[in-house]
């Protein structure tokens, strides 16, 4: 009995294919039969090597989604390796320069804008004419729940996540008639090395930090598990599949309920676990990451001075009391 893949003959693009998310999605594309799969990324050793171990129909090929040209070359690519195009998962992103409005370098915003938004827009308008060819196509955009919700998210990552809730459901109404759909995913706090890019560690310290985060309670959502990639890689497939072909223009929250309501949490308690976490982090990577925070800490410490003085007491002391709990935790000998 030979057994049907959902995505049997289709060929599917997907950025950020190296690590996370992308790299999940690309290996359960090539399960579900897809005739082949293009990889997109910047981290070219993962990339290479996890294109050789889901076999031919995998190919990879080092591509900026900042760049235009890097964009239509890897569509190019696709055609001409496997002669159509039938979905394209916009997924590949940074965190984002964090910090207030007023810090946040212009190029930094412009930067981060580049590979979210503006990426999902050109893969959108390259890739169109060839889908309206063929009569179908399918986009998905990562999106994130920092699109909905402030405080999730760095101030450009979360307006490019919310734009491109919109800009699904702009897609999804102009080209139905075509035959093609358009969605987004939301997740939320999901186990990838996005989170350590934050905190400036390598791709490796971030790898390492990604998988300790697998085995962390999370506790301030309503499933009190951390979200997988493979958890995304599975919505992702259910959108891209033909039997699902009536569904265009949302947006797939995939958060364990966490924009259901967040579950109110001891902070305490919460940055004790998160310190135990990080010490089974190499010294150096548990330097950067405890440098980042302090560095946050201090600024929202500089801020209190604009402040009424008894707003700004109140605060102070709770600063001070979690800046001694943390000293507890970076230096437990003491």
């Amino acid at each position: 009995m030979i057994t049907m893949g959902k995505l049997d003959g289709k060929v599917a693009l997907i950025t950020g294919a190296a690590g996370g998310i992308g790299r999940a999605t690309s290996k359960l594309f090539i399960e579900e039969g897809a005739k082949g799969v293009v990889m997109v990324d910047i981290w070219d050793e993962m990339g290479r090597k996890t294109a050789n171990d889901l076999g031919p129909n995998a190919v990879y090929i080092h591509t900026d989604v900042s760049q235009e040209s890097d964009i239509k070359k890897s569509i190019d690519l696709a055609i001409e390796k496997f002669g159509r195009l039938d979905v394209i998962f916009s997924n590949a992103g940074n965190p984002g320069l964090g910090g207030r409005i007023e810090e946040i370098p212009t190029d930094e915003f412009d930067h981060t804008v580049a590979i979210h938004l503006r990426a999902a827009f050109l893969y959108m308008k390259y890739s169109i004419p060839i889908m309206k060819k063929q009569g179908s196509g399918c986009f998905i955009c990562t999106s994130s729940v920092a699109g909905f919700q402030q405080g999730m998210g760095s101030l450009p990552y979360s307006l490019s996540k919310a734009g491109l809730i919109h800009l699904v459901r702009i897609a999804a109404v102009e080209l139905g008639i075509f035959g093609i759909r358009a969605n987004a995913i939301a997740p939320g706090f999901i186990a990838t090395g996005i989170f350590g890019q934050g905190y400036g560690l390598t791709r490796e310290g971030a790898e390492k930090l990604a998988d300790l985060m697998k085995n962390a309670p999370s506790d301030g959502q309503p499933i009190r598990r951390a979200g997988l990639p493979e958890d995304i890689a599975n919505a992702a497939l259910f959108l891209a599949s033909d039997s699902n072909g009536f569904i265009t223009g949302v947006t797939l929250k995939v958060d364990g309920g966490l924009l259901s309501g967040r579950i109110p949490q001891d902070p305490e308690e919460s940055m004790e676990r998160w310190y135990k976490m990080i010490s089974q982090l190499d010294p150096e990577e548990q330097k950067i990451i405890n440098s980042r925070i302090q560095e946050g800490a201090q600024k929202a410490i500089e801020d209190l001075k604009y402040l009424k003085p008894e707003i700004r007491e109140r605060i102070m002391k709770r600063m001070q009391k979690m800046a001694e709990r943390r000293q507890q935790y970076l230096n437990p000998t003491k």
